[in-house]
């Protein structure tokens, strides 16, 4: 099983002076990462979701990241696709070149944008949003392999051009594809992808989603190839002393849920304060919390704890068939310092008893 860490750059009430700090935080948490044997880094990309993401660049992020790092993969989780967002001759090259110089180490995933606040900020048709996104799809690997890529389709007319440069992993770096739904995550499998995806469900439902992902990849008529790899993104906040570990941890899934609530759960554009409850839980929520991690039909949505306890949890998902674990330790209300702990515990006590 794989273990990686996943970047929304997410803060409250943000300042000039405090976004800078946390770009810093995080390239020093995915260095941290590095040394400890993570596998990869993921980074979003969103536009205008202030507070509950604040990474609208990552390709230079990651491109920073890949500089400073050896091993770690280097995760586009994922490129906005629609063409409004980044045209896909754009996105063959630049995964290309963070391929080169990152010898080798990308993996890029793909999405169209799921928010009003991104959609209407770009002008998109919302209409063609899963067109535009396939089509771009089956053209970006044809680029990376063609000497000279020629294209005709429902939204892309391209002329002989000579796409460059040319991605170091053969035939280009793996692809995934953001799901948030079972069917979305059958719909990737069944198009050869990799799958990334939110943890949600009961160990029962996640292990049938899993299997459901599984039978599509192998029934795939692949775009270029196969990725079969299912990802979740649980909230992950480890720490020797259990109670400690909880009370960042409970409190910020908390933050992150609300505070994407707010952009996902409804047509509105939020501006200005979010209005997401960044404050701690109070002392029954906390202990239900706790109480309820290992039950056998809690949810699968978060490795929050000691190691024992998180173990235990990690198991939950290694059983029902996950590849990856993309942890989200960047959350708005955690400090850096205690991050960085989860980090290095996590790694240190959890990470070698499954890998």
């Amino acid at each position: 099983m794989k273990f990686s860490l996943f970047f929304e750059m997410q803060m409250p009430n943000p300042t000039p002076a405090a976004e800078r700090q946390l770009f810093h935080d995080c390239v020093e948490q995915a260095v941290l990462a590095d040394r400890l044997g993570y596998h990869a880094v993921w980074a979003v990309e969103h536009h205008g979701l202030r507070e509950y993401a604040q990474s609208s660049a990552p390709e230079i992020f990651l491109a920073y990241v890949a500089a400073r790092t050896t091993n770690v993969r280097i995760g586009h989780g994922v490129t906005l696709t629609p063409y409004r967002y980044n045209h896909p001759i754009r996105i063959a090259e630049r995964i290309a070149t963070l391929d080169i110089l990152s010898n080798g180490r990308v993996n890029w995933g793909s999405g169209k944008s799921g928010t009003r606040t991104e959609q209407l900020a770009f002008e998109s048709d919302l209409s063609s949003l899963d067109s535009q996104w396939l089509e771009a799809q089956r053209m970006i690997p044809r680029m990376w392999q063609d000497d000279v890529f020629e294209w005709k389709g429902e939204h892309f007319t391209i002329p002989p051009t000579q796409v460059c440069p040319k991605p170091v992993q053969q035939p280009h770096p793996p692809m995934f594809a953001a799901c948030s739904t079972p069917s979305s995550s059958v719909r990737a499998g069944a198009l050869g992808l990799g799958t990334l995806n939110f943890s949600a469900g009961t160990p029962r439902k996640l292990a049938k989603r899993v299997q459901d992902y599984r039978a599509a990849v192998a029934g795939a008529e692949p775009i270029a190839g196969i990725t079969n790899h299912y990802a979740c993104t649980p909230i992950s906040v480890v720490l020797a002393d259990d109670r400690k570990a909880c009370e960042y941890g409970f409190r910020g899934g908390r933050y992150f849920w609300q505070s994407q609530l707010r952009y996902y759960g409804s047509e509105e554009r939020p501006v200005g304060p979010l209005d997401a409850d960044a404050g701690p839980l109070g002392e029954d929520d906390l202990r239900a919390a706790m109480d309820n991690r290992l039950a056998p039909d809690a949810p699968l949505t978060g490795v929050i704890g000691d190691p024992g306890v998180c173990r235990e949890q990690v198991l939950r998902f290694q059983e029902a068939g996950v590849d990856e674990l993309i942890l989200v330790m960047q959350l708005g209300t955690v400090p850096n310092e205690i991050v960085l702990e989860s980090i290095r515990t996590f790694g240190e006590q959890v990470l070698p008893e499954f890998s």
